[in-house]
């Protein structure tokens, strides 16, 4: 099993990735990993960010938690958020947890009005 260091990474996207701009760190934290989503999270850029948020969660110990930071995300559209979705999918399936502990407006407002703000609310 592979540990995450406690300075923050920035994950490397591939370059056949598309334009779209995303960057994404991750850090060990006492009860499991933090990342932070920066940038678009869209078609371009979701199959990205769901290969790294199940990286971050396999390597997480059964019970910890992943906590997003998605304050700095300036657009989501309906790619991005079920790429968050089957991260968490995945994660309850792992006895891991996926919460969101941070959101740019335009990201709270998204998860407002599909209803999925309370699925990133819960630990196990």
């Amino acid at each position: 099993m592979t540990h995450f260091s406690d300075a923050p990474r920035p994950a490397s996207r591939p370059e056949n990735e598309g334009d779209g701009e995303i960057s994404i760190s991750v850090r060990a934290t006492p009860g499991g990993t933090a990342a932070t989503i920066r940038g678009e999270l869209d078609l371009d850029s979701a199959t990205y960010v769901r290969t790294t948020l199940l990286q971050a969660l396999e390597e997480c110990v059964a019970g910890g938690v992943v906590t997003l930071d998605l304050s700095q995300v300036t657009f989501c559209d309906s790619t991005g958020l079920n790429a968050l979705l089957r991260a968490r999918r995945w994660a309850l399936e792992e006895h891991r947890a996926l919460i969101i502990n941070s959101t740019s407006p335009q990201m709270a407002r998204l998860l407002d009005m599909t209803g999925a703000a309370p699925f990133f609310a819960e630990k196990i």
